[in-house]
């Protein structure tokens, strides 16, 4: 159905050149944060463009240049530029456009207050995030115009990982994350142990564990020096009906000498043999006769006392052999790569030591090869120290490789370094392109001076917004500002404060009553089950008492709210409700609209999860398919994991298979599908605590709001919210089909 259409006010007139002036409305002085949410539209499912944002930071927050990343890919392809590093955009050929709308005035404050309002965005958006303020032209940080840095003398790679050239630039490489972490200066063997806290965080098989009860120990315990002995070892597993096991173990001593490789028959049905990774067969496993504990029994004579085990990604070699050894050196965490992602072992092989593994004319890997492999890298590392290895540059190897992979070989290691550096405008120039940037005349950007970008200027955003439907399917990147009037200063340290409230009160629930002689701890167990506790507090003001819990998490007080309101607890027939506050009188209406948020369909909340949880819910991973991510909170001062966390499925019907699950007799887990999306929990975090009040209290809203309200002006914030959400919504619903959408409210950044 075609959406309605206004009438605009007059043509505007193109290429006008005139003096522009620096956009200042980036980013909030009281910690507002740009917030941008983006959706792919509807394509046959065969061949869909689809994000994957499984690498999203903690927090939510990405980068200015993370974002110029995946603009210029979704643009460009991979034939132009490398894959943005922070996530994954599948079937990017399948785009035909890019479509940026940023309402400029607002921030994340008003979709949070006007989330009601704001029905179109929080529905069909389902990636949210937040961006940090910039430091210059808002519009000139996104789209990478302002991007200018030194990258340093590729020239120094090692042989066959990128051609030689004369021309050298220099640069320092402290910020390295190999120079981060390890120093310029050589380390000895053990500044590359990993230490018991970091095989902790990468889930290696450490002693006393739960998930580690059957798991034999190496018995190696000797005082470890920078002279004890390295042995590699690399694993080959298959598919079983129990999940990966063993078919073949690998161990090579110092020099290369291979001193063990066995195969090994898995105690339970193969499903499938990953044939094209380990290179077994059924033909080659059916004689094998030897079985785990066998070759567990071997290592453990093999290997000295102060025996250090060197693998790629050892964790998994370990859970496999089911065994513990404490002296490990992985390198795909030895060679530190950005972000923490990790780089393959057939890249560092050919990139470090020159020498081609893993070729795809071989059936599967070769186990000592990639074993001796691991071995010469740490021995490498070792040697040269870590200044030699931020000096081969590897990331911007890797993005090499990933343009010679695409089919694009640039002709030398300054034509490397300028595509990888290029913004947006400079990449479409180089197709013949042209970006366009529709705006009102009174916020006009550097962006408008550009010879590839097409600025069209409008009196108003109604003629924006006439113009956008006209011009977005000529271009295949379309930048449309609106504009609109911010909150004050005052307003806008009110707003924030009233948010906390309400989302305190939300997340406090009143029970009761209870006999004068109840169980407090009892009580107090009962209430924690649901979800972390920020406070809990008797109240004695009634005939009978009553318990008031402040929850950190709105998912909390809502299962507290509907596993014990209305049943017998301690003897008594209780109620479990939210104080009822101005804040709270629509909480039944916010907290049904928060469920079916696209961000929170598929996504569920767990409470009473063990820090082992990961490594069990991995090792069942057959019976929760479609699983995404697993969110774990942890405490921002002790760093510990928090007893709550969030899965992410694809689909909604495999998050409510998983939560039937994980609730059951077996898990024994309290949960339901989630409420808060985690750049609401991180926006919340960064508001200032003195916000809080004792649930309750009245809160006045200042004069000119309530005035504003009851003439319901249609220029009050909560009436454009609502109006403007619709007409974007319409504009959205025209963009014809393979239309990647972005929309950023980047919120104010005030003049000191």
């Amino acid at each position: 159905m075609e959406p309605e259409r206004e009438r605009t006010g007059r043509a505007p007139k193109r290429g006008k050149k005139r003096r522009r002036v620096a956009n200042q409305l980036v980013g909030a002085a009281e910690a507002m944060r740009a917030r941008w949410d983006l959706e792919e539209r509807q394509q046959p499912e065969a061949k869909k463009a689809r994000l994957s944002t499984i690498l999203f930071a903690e927090n939510c927050e990405i980068t200015h240049g993370q974002l110029c990343e995946l603009l210029k890919y979704a643009v460009l392809g991979k034939s132009s530029v490398p894959k943005p590093s922070w996530c994954q955009l599948f079937h990017q050929n399948h785009l035909n456009n890019v479509v940026v709308f940023i309402l400029q005035g607002m921030s994340q404050l008003h979709f949070y207050r006007f989330y009601l309002e704001f029905g179109f965005l929080r529905k069909a958006f389902r990636h949210k995030f937040r961006l940090p303020p910039p430091s210059s032209d808002f519009l000139a940080d996104i789209i990478g115009l302002q991007r200018k840095k030194k990258i340093g003398d590729l020239s120094k790679t090692m042989e066959g990982s990128l051609p030689s050239v004369s021309s050298k630039v220099s640069i320092s490489p402290q910020n390295d994350p190999i120079i981060q972490k390890y120093g310029s200066k050589k380390v000895g063997l053990t500044r590359c142990l990993l230490t018991k806290e970091e095989m902790k965080a990468y889930h290696f098989p450490l002693q006393g564990f739960p998930d580690c009860e059957n798991f034999v120990p190496t018995k190696c315990n000797g005082s470890i020096t920078d002279n004890s002995p390295l042995f590699g070892l690399d694993c080959e597993m298959c598919l079983t009906s129990k999940g990966r096991e063993l078919t073949r173990i690998s161990l090579v001593a110092e020099g290369g000498c291979c001193v063990m490789d066995e195969l090994v028959k898995p105690d339970n049905k193969i499903v499938d043999y990953l044939t094209s990774f380990s290179g077994i067969t059924k033909k080659i496993l059916n004689p094998v006769t030897t079985k785990l504990k066998d070759v567990q029994r071997q290592l453990k004579a093999l290997l000295p006392p102060d025996a250090v085990l060197v693998g790629h990604s050892l964790d998994l070699d370990l859970r496999a052999l089911k065994m513990i050894h404490p002296y490990v050196i992985d390198t795909s965490l030895l060679y530190v790569r950005e972000q923490g992602r990790r780089f393959k072992l057939k890249f560092l092989a050919k990139t470090i030591l020159g020498k081609d593994i893993q070729c795809p004319d071989r059936l599967g890997h070769d186990a000592i090869e990639d074993a001796r492999t691991t071995l010469e890298l740490a021995r490498y590392f070792l040697k040269y120290g870590p200044k030699k290895i931020a000096e081969l540059n590897l990331e911007t190897v890797a993005s090499h490789q990933e343009l010679q992979a695409a089919g694009q070989e640039p002709r030398n290691t300054a034509e490397v370094v300028q595509q990888l550096n290029a913004g947006v405008l400079e990449c479409l120039d180089s197709l013949g392109q042209k970006l366009l940037f529709l705006t009102r005349e009174a916020d006009a950007s550097e962006l408008s001076s550009s010879k590839t970008c097409q600025t069209i200027k409008c009196l108003s955003n109604k003629e924006v917004l006439e113009q956008a439907r006209v011009e977005i399917p000529l271009f295949p990147f379309s930048i449309v500002q609106f504009s609109f009037e911010p909150f004050s200063p005052n307003l806008t340290e009110e707003m924030n404060k009233r948010m906390l409230i309400k989302w305190t009160e939300m997340s406090t629930v009143y029970a009761g009553p209870f006999s004068k002689n109840c169980n407090l701890r009892a009580l107090k167990k009962l209430f924690k089950s649901f979800g972390p506790v920020r406070s809990m507090t008797l109240v004695l003001e009634t005939h009978q008492p009553h318990l008031c819990i402040q929850y950190e998490v709105l998912e909390a007080a809502q299962l507290a709210i509907e596993s014990l309101d209305g049943i017998l607890v301690e003897g008594a027939c209780i109620k479990v409700q939210r104080p009822v506050t101005e804040l709270t009188l629509d909480c039944d209406t916010l907290v049904n609209e928060l469920e079916h948020d696209s961000e929170n369909r598929g996504t569920i909340y767990l409470s009473g999860v063990r820090e082992t949880f990961k490594e069990h819910l991995l090792q069942r991973s057959s019976l929760f398919l479609g699983l995404e991510a697993v969110i774990l909170p942890k405490d921002l001062k002790s760093g510990k994991q928090k007893k709550y966390c969030f899965l992410r499925f694809k689909t909604f019907g495999r998050a409510q298979r998983a939560l039937d699950i994980l609730t059951g007799k077996d898990w024994k887990l309290k949960g339901r599908h989630a409420l808060t999306p985690r750049h609401l929990q991180a926006w919340l975090r960064g508001l200032p605590l003195e916000s809080r009040r004792p649930p309750g209290l009245r809160v006045i809203p200042p004069p000119s709001e309530q005035e504003a309200l009851q003439m319901l002006k249609v220029d009050h914030p909560k009436i454009a919210a609502w109006r403007w959400g619709r007409k974007i919504g319409k504009l959205y619903h025209s963009l014809c089909p393979g239309t990647l959408c972005l929309i950023l409210l980047p919120g104010t950044k005030r003049r000191p």
